[in-house]
């Protein structure tokens, strides 16, 4: 089954401050504000929901096609995911732009300044699917991942016209995103990915009740924290799965990324849907057990010893002949 997975590709160089923001601001001089903290720390992951979800279905061994934009300084990061099993050959790379990136610095109280540049992102909406398409041999299913939000709008409307399956998954977008845009994109779409709270915004930005959603799509998914996910269908018992026991929580950011990778492989492997959220909850939970998006390592071993642990020896033996 070949996946592609539209969205975001980014870098994140998250930097600390050992003193208080607070304490370098001065109250009747905010309107002229001129500072330069020296911070102690400097950490550069890399980041985006598109590569992120194609990372972790690399390491899942299922040939995720990555579709997005980036600048010339992708090189490194090109080579990164290559390595770990992403064709990259669909990214399109900027004359003009650097990769998007997050700089973001964080003090002693936990306060954060931060920005964020789009930079090639924005060129997500020049790339069209057909070519990806007769690249590869015909796509199974495409993402709609987060990214440029006129991208996002041209991929869903050429899946459409093309009749290629598509998953809709707004995640950070939804915010800036109206109610018409929201409709656009889930319409017609095999399986619309989100949590608890963007499922409650989706409601509420639409005007559609959850009963009316439904009717406009194959599968509702959605991620319940520490409680798992949940999955609808019309005229079908929702399925509901639990997560594993984690070891520690150090940071949950790309949970969500990591729990759509290990989906989106048990639909590549043609597994049940019951079966692909146990594979996404399980690589969400290493992830939320690593500092970073891309910094887990997936053992096999380990994987499979937990999954065990979690969902049984029937779960497990159909998901280790996949899984190798």
């Amino acid at each position: 089954m070949r996946i592609a997975v539209t969205g975001s590709i980014a870098t994140d160089h998250l930097m600390t401050f050992p003193g208080r923001f607070a304490d370098q601001l001065v109250a009747d001089r905010l309107h002229t504000v001129s500072l330069s903290f020296l911070v102690d720390q400097l950490d550069v992951r890399r980041g985006g929901v598109g590569a992120n979800i194609a990372f972790g279905m690399g390491q899942l061994g299922t040939g995720p096609i990555l579709v997005g934009a980036a600048g010339a300084d992708f090189g490194e990061y090109r080579s990164w995911l290559d390595r770990h099993g992403v064709d990259t050959d669909s990214v399109r790379i900027s004359e003009t732009l650097h990769t998007a990136r997050f700089v973001c610095t964080t003090d002693a109280d936990h306060n954060q300044i931060g920005s964020f540049y789009t930079g090639a992102m924005s060129e997500a909406r020049l790339i069209e699917l057909k070519t990806v398409a007769d690249r590869v041999g015909g796509l199974d299913l495409v993402l709609i991942g987060a990214d440029d939000p006129e991208g996002m709008l041209r991929h869903t409307e050429e899946c459409r016209s093309r009749s290629i399956p598509f998953a809709a998954d707004f995640s950070q977008q939804i915010a800036r995103m109206d109610g018409g845009e929201i409709r656009i994109l889930l319409d017609g779409a095999a399986y619309l990915f989100s949590n608890e709270y963007e499922k409650g915004l989706i409601e509420t930005k639409t005007g559609w009740s959850d009963a009316e959603i439904l009717d406009r799509v194959g599968y509702r998914v959605t991620t319940l924290g520490a409680r798992g996910v949940r999955i609808e269908r019309v005229g079908e018992d929702p399925i509901e799965v639990g997560t594993p026991d984690e070891e520690r929580k150090a940071d949950p950011t790309g949970v969500g990324d990591a729990f759509r990778a290990g989906f989106l492989s048990g639909l590549a492997w043609g597994v049940s849907l019951e079966r692909a959220a146990q594979i996404g909850c399980m690589l969400a939970t290493l992830v939320i057990e690593t500092v970073g998006t891309q910094e887990y390592q997936l053992r096999r071993g380990h994987f499979m010893e937990r999954f065990t642990k979690a969902y049984g020896d029937d779960a497990a033996h159909e998901v280790r002949t996949h899984l190798g």
